[in-house]
């Protein structure tokens, strides 16, 4: 033992606890600079670059049907910024270097609720409040990086609207926030303060651990891994795809909505589960091989988050632990869909192995093509997402989500999917600027054209899924050309009748 271990093992439990009390006491007493995890670096930069810029806001829109004790909510709030150190994080430099810091937890108001009334203002203009609120830039060196506004439509329609910086939010951190947000508004509505278990850690001390242990063997190991992944890999283009202009907005998304309806949700996972894969695998392959037919390409780059909690101390943390892992898959020799899927299953379980390898980190090393607009190494992203509110009540309100974007693309085309009672729901987003609406359209049709084949034949080959795909298209163009006839005919016999009564 060193000295001061040996100095520890003196004390009795009332001096250490009286020690650990003091050594609290001092870190909240002040403000307090840590590394930026890399993560947050790169958001760091990319601020830098851009500042203000509102594609890594984290939008959300809570409808609150019930009697709503506005006060309770606004303490509720106040409690988890006391709770959680990235909600009282701000990021500024020391030594020229980014560093986090942390405001000491203040005993008043933390958090400030507006409360506007809109009156009988309907979901759609709700929906545009939402979105202009998604849209105004934080300042990551001020904060603060956390933003409540209550809306108030009757004594009992809310709709809380938050918006939260990337650089300290990720998905995961939505479900902990909504989680706690419940448990601490229900303890002041009855009086029982909840009992919310201990942070063991927060996140500036995952920053210095990730610091700290990602270097020597286990980064070469990570580094290694990911660069025989992406030796040589070759971005994607699509067949219908435009070059942009020299004005074009690269910055402007449109989306696209479809459902996978719950039967053919139900098949698709037996499918995963007598292939030993999961859903995310099964609609991955199923994706890969869409991007196949309209790409013409064996080399296929799909990005995709992982929540990257591997550790019990970060699970109830609020912070950006979320990495992103680029999924390359070879689709060459025309595989069958089972062959296929098998390829996505080894892919994707090599790429959790080596999930601890930031994204920043091997983009510096790797240093690809850089475009200020869009994310290097892959163009396509997507996201299987749980639901955040699920069975989350409040005393006396029901609660619901309400979609609101930011109205910034990231992604040249991203399909998120999500599970419902009624299905898997989801949107095909893209940027305009290359991809026109009626193609999406085709995509969107197509993808569940193309999980109705696979699942009536998984060994069905890639080369016969195409053909059957443009058999499709024909298909369709043929029924939307005979409607157009049937409409003019339509229209003509409509002239004819109304030229024969007049004269």
């Amino acid at each position: 033992m060193n000295d001061i271990q040996q100095w520890l093992a003196t004390l009795s439990i009332e001096q250490k606890r009286s020690l650990l009390a003091e050594l609290l006491q001092k870190r909240a007493s002040r403000p307090q600079t840590f590394p930026l995890s890399f993560a947050q670096q790169r958001l760091w930069f990319l601020d830098q670059i851009e500042p203000g810029s509102p594609a890594y806001n984290i939008p959300a829109a809570v409808r609150l049907s019930g009697l709503l004790d506005v006060a309770a909510l606004q303490r509720s709030l106040d409690a988890i910024v006391r709770r959680h150190e990235a909600l009282r994080t701000t990021f500024g430099t020391q030594d020229g270097q980014p560093v986090q810091v942390v405001a000491a937890p203040a005993a008043e108001q933390v958090v400030e609720l507006p409360c506007i009334d809109l009156g009988l203002a309907d979901d759609a203009q709700i929906l545009q409040l939402a979105t202009q609120e998604a849209r105004r830039p934080f300042d990551l060196a001020c904060g603060p990086l956390l933003r409540a506004t209550l809306l108030r439509r009757t004594p009992e329609e809310h709709v809380l609207l938050f918006t939260v910086h990337h650089i300290v939010f990720d998905g995961w951190s939505i479900a902990i926030f909504l989680r706690e947000l419940a448990a601490l508004y229900e303890g002041l509505r009855s009086g029982t303060p909840p009992v919310l278990p201990e942070l063991a850690i927060q996140y500036a001390d995952y920053a210095v651990w990730q610091h700290r242990q990602l270097q020597g063997p286990l980064l070469e190991k990570h580094l290694d891994y990911w660069q025989q992944m992406l030796d040589r890999c070759s971005p994607l283009r699509f067949v219908e795809e435009r070059t942009p202009g020299a004005g074009a907005d690269l910055q402007a998304v449109s989306q696209q909505a479809l459902t996978l309806p719950q039967s053919l949700l139900t098949a698709v996972k037996a499918l995963a589960q007598r292939s030993g894969a999961t859903l995310f695998m099964v609609l991955l392959a199923a994706f890969k091989a869409l991007l196949h037919c309209h790409a013409q390409q064996t080399d296929i780059l799909v990005g995709t988050p992982i929540a990257n909690r591997t550790r019990v101390e970060t699970e109830g943390l609020i912070g950006f632990f979320a990495n992103t892992l680029v999924l390359r898959t070879d689709l060459s020799a025309d595989p069958s869909f089972t062959q296929l899927l098998a390829r996505v299953r080894e892919v994707a379980l090599g790429a959790y192995a080596h999930q601890e390898l930031p994204f920043a980190k091997l983009v510096e090393q790797l240093q690809p093509e850089r475009h200020l607009s869009r994310t290097p190494l892959f163009r396509v992203w997507f996201v299987l997402q749980e639901d955040p509110l699920p069975a989350l009540h409040l005393p006396g309100l029901a609660l619901s989500l309400m979609e609101v974007h930011p109205g910034v693309a990231r992604y040249d085309l991203k399909l998120s999917l999500w599970e419902g009672p009624e299905g898997l729901k989801g949107a095909l987003e893209y940027r305009p600027a290359l991809l026109d609406a009626a193609t999406v359209a085709r995509l969107a049709t197509q993808w569940l054209v193309l999980l109705e084949c696979v699942l009536e034949r998984p060994d069905i080959r890639l080369g016969e899924l195409t053909v059957r795909l443009s058999e499709f298209d024909r298909q369709q163009q043929s029924r939307r050309h005979q409607a157009l006839q049937q409409n003019a005919l339509a229209k003509l016999k409509q002239t004819a009748r109304k030229s024969v009564e007049e004269s």
